[in-house]
């Protein structure tokens, strides 16, 4: 990523060629989540860790985009970041979601989207590109999330 916070050229502008990424779940590190399983869904990919505090935000908000959007074609997909397990179930037990919650320990993921911050979310249209990127959560910005958000699902290609 550029200063400007923009991408370099061809970096990230298809998701690790979608069909090859797996994220795995929270709940098994032996199950896990395939991408390419929502081709054709607009996704909210959101990195977060238990000590985040912008998070405890930020799930309210996805959990209403995710009720508001979900039958459109919006899938969210909360990637934890924490080294241990518990501290994610901790956080989820005080902040119930309402959306697909996955686990990435070992920070593959984030590493290929480039996370640099908490929370950190993408916003992926249905042929698997980034069309957006946010980091942070403000709660002044949120109309313009869902602007974007309701922008791509009605690019229905």
């Amino acid at each position: 990523m550029l200063s400007n916070g923009s991408f370099r050229p061809g970096v990230l502008r298809t998701l690790c060629a979608v069909s090859l990424c797996l994220i795995p779940y929270l709940t098994s590190a032996a199950d896990s989540l395939q991408l390419s399983e929502y081709r054709g869904k607009v996704l909210v990919v959101d990195f977060w860790a238990s000590w985040c505090v912008p998070c405890r935000r930020s799930f309210p908000w996805m959990n209403e985009m995710q009720q508001k959007f979900g039958d459109e074609g919006l899938v969210i997909i909360a990637v934890n970041l924490d080294n241990d397990a518990s501290d994610a179930a901790e956080f989820l037990r005080a902040y119930p979601a309402q959306f697909k919650i996955s686990y990435d320990q070992e920070r593959e993921l984030a590493l290929e989207f480039e996370v640099e911050a908490m929370p950190s979310s993408f916003l992926i249209d249905r042929d698997g590109n980034i069309i957006e990127r946010h980091l942070g959560f403000k709660t002044g910005q949120t109309d313009d999330y869902e602007a974007a958000i309701v922008s791509a699902l009605r690019n229905k290609r």
